[in-house]
């Protein structure tokens, strides 16, 4: 077994585009535009529930107009398919008519790293989701919603044939793994597949995600 951990965008559209991938972490945006469900058979076996997006301060509540941002330091995750933390800020810019190289931008590797940079001081605002942990260090009076109802990852897996035994096992195995994790945000785990009854049914896309 091979597991390949924090791959670049390109990497993950390699994975997706060739079929090299069994199981991969990936989101709706990259597998539609890669057609990896049609071209290459994958199937979602979980997903994560739908999000909202926010700017978030730890010294006060951040407004979205333009003045507001041009003398602000702005912390954004290094990754071009993060909704939350890169391509929705970004849009919010692109709508107030901001230049980004007007803008002073801080790329971190992680949703963490964003918020280590807060709370050191060393940004004025970062973009990324609100969790019950971060009370610990912010207020929540202090966030600005960017968008609502942001759809979550989804695990995908290859099926080439209809191994359903297999597609089940991965589902509880990825559950158990999730549910180690202390977070409300996993409390409402779409699964994909109805295991606990024989024949084993996959559930479509068309359902909620709640």
């Amino acid at each position: 077994m091979e597991i390949y951990w924090g791959g670049s965008l390109a990497e993950q559209i390699e994975f997706l585009a060739k079929g090299i991938a069994d199981v991969i972490l990936s989101k709706d945006n990259v597998m539609e535009a890669m057609m990896a469900e049609s071209t290459q058979n994958y199937m979602p076996l979980i997903g994560y529930p739908s999000y909202t997006a926010f700017f978030i301060s730890a010294r006060e509540k951040p407004r979205i107009n333009k003045a507001y941002f041009l003398d602000k330091t702005i912390g954004l995750v290094d990754y071009p398919t993060s909704r939350s933390a890169h391509i929705l800020p970004k849009q919010v810019f692109k709508q107030l008519d901001i230049d980004l190289s007007a803008l002073q931008i801080v790329y971190a590797s992680s949703h963490s790293a964003l918020r280590e940079l807060l709370s050191k001081g060393e940004v004025d605002i970062i973009a990324s989701y609100w969790q019950e942990q971060d009370q610990q260090r912010f207020s929540k009076n202090y966030i600005t919603a960017i968008a609502d109802n942001v759809s979550g990852s989804k695990w995908y897996i290859k099926m080439a044939d209809e191994n359903t035994d297999l597609a089940c096992a991965l589902q509880v195995s990825i559950s158990d793994v999730v549910n180690d994790v202390q977070s409300s945000y996993f409390n409402k785990l779409r699964h994909y597949w109805q295991c606990d009854s024989a024949p084993y049914k996959f559930i479509g896309g068309d359902e909620s995600e709640n």
